[in-house]
């Protein structure tokens, strides 16, 4: 069925959307791979490059957008395994912006068991697309965290 979420209560949001504190765009800094990332979208962006160098420009970016622009080069050449790896990278960044601060997690567990949905026309891959026919690998992605959130906190971690 071409609209088989129709009727399907959702938490949506846009992954760009940097006033959204669950969106990669959001500027909620965190700590990871020996340095401080002002947003997900920075950490994600960067993590697409071994050259150090592009990596520190798009760390150091104004803007999450900035880092989404600088992140779209191809020089340097992207990593040969980024099609297999930036899923999880995007994980990684996800979950630490939570761990380190709990409010954002706070508001990811208030969705309970809600299916997310990045709300995107264009984008098929992380959003839902203009059809809701996307992969919706953001929305996977915050549900993926949610869950292991709700694990730690009914393991008392």
């Amino acid at each position: 069925m071409l609209f088989e979420h129709k009727n399907e209560e959702l938490f949506t949001l846009n992954r760009s959307d940097a006033e959204q504190p669950l969106s990669s765009y959001a500027l909620f800094s965190f700590e990871l791979d020996g340095a401080e990332w002002p947003s997900v979208e920075h950490y994600y962006q960067a993590m697409k490059f071994e050259d150090e160098v592009h990596r520190e420009k798009i760390r150091q970016a104004s803007s999450a957008e900035e880092a989404a622009k600088l992140g779209k080069s191809r020089k340097p050449k992207r990593r040969k395994d980024w099609k297999k790896t930036s899923t999880v990278v995007m994980t990684r960044g996800t979950y630490i912006k939570c761990r380190t601060h709990p409010d954002i997690a706070e508001q990811l567990l208030d969705t309970g068991e809600l299916r997310i949905a990045e709300l995107s026309g264009y984008d098929y891959f992380w959003g839902s697309g203009r059809d809701m026919r996307g992969k919706n690998n953001f929305g996977k992605v915050l549900m993926g965290v949610r869950d292991k959130l709700r694990s730690e906190r009914e393991q008392g971690a």
